[in-house]
């Protein structure tokens, strides 16, 4: 299996949740990040179909939305990549996986990029944990699990800092970047930071 790893950017802790206004193709509405004004915590995590890092996880990710929505989380998947060079990445592509895998999260389209460099998002998947003033206390893995690795997909590193958050206080300080594809960026549009 042959995959560039990239790393996420480790967006300083504290940044407030930039705002978006993002289409989902599955109910044909616009969706914003003050929808989630009053939830105990957001977050944000960006995804694609094709990337063999989400394909990893996509269906524990999955449960995992499932259960923590149920507890008061709400959650986001962002796909940013450019679907001229990656068309698996498409709309009508992101309808048939939320289906295929039973997201129950708003799927939203960043045609612009502009919401992924907002976030400094590098990679999918990337998880930006957001506490109920949209305050960020946790970027990083959501497991150790990788593609290349035995070790089992669990979401632990996620659900402990999802747990902290739920019971209102703040997640370790100890935190280990996600690793994944790169963001597909369209030509020209990759911004300076990225590497």
């Amino acid at each position: 299996m042959s995959m560039v790893k990239t790393l996420s950017t480790m967006l300083e802790l504290g940044t407030e949740a930039p705002s978006f206004s993002l289409p989902d193709p599955i109910t044909g509405r616009k969706v914003c990040r003050d929808d989630f004004a009053g939830a105990q915590g957001l977050l944000v995590v960006f995804l694609c179909n094709h990337c063999p890092f989400v394909k990893y996880i996509a269906n524990e990710f999955a449960a995992f939305a499932v259960e923590y929505q149920k507890r008061g989380l709400a959650i986001i998947g962002i796909n940013s990549n450019d679907v001229e060079t990656h068309p698996e990445d498409s709309s009508e592509h992101m309808v048939a996986e939320a289906g295929q895998r039973g997201y129950t999260f708003p799927y939203l389209v960043d045609e612009s990029q502009e919401i992924a460099k907002s976030y400094r998002a590098a990679c999918t998947p990337d998880f930006f944990l957001f506490d109920n003033d949209f305050r960020l206390v946790y970027r990083g893995q959501f497991d150790r699990s990788r593609p290349s690795l035995e070790a089992p997909v669990t979401g632990t590193d996620l659900r402990d800092a999802s747990d902290a958050v739920l019971a209102g206080i703040l997640p370790a300080d100890i935190q280990v970047p996600s690793v994944g594809c790169n963001i597909k960026w369209k030509p020209g549009n990759a911004p300076d930071w990225f590497g």
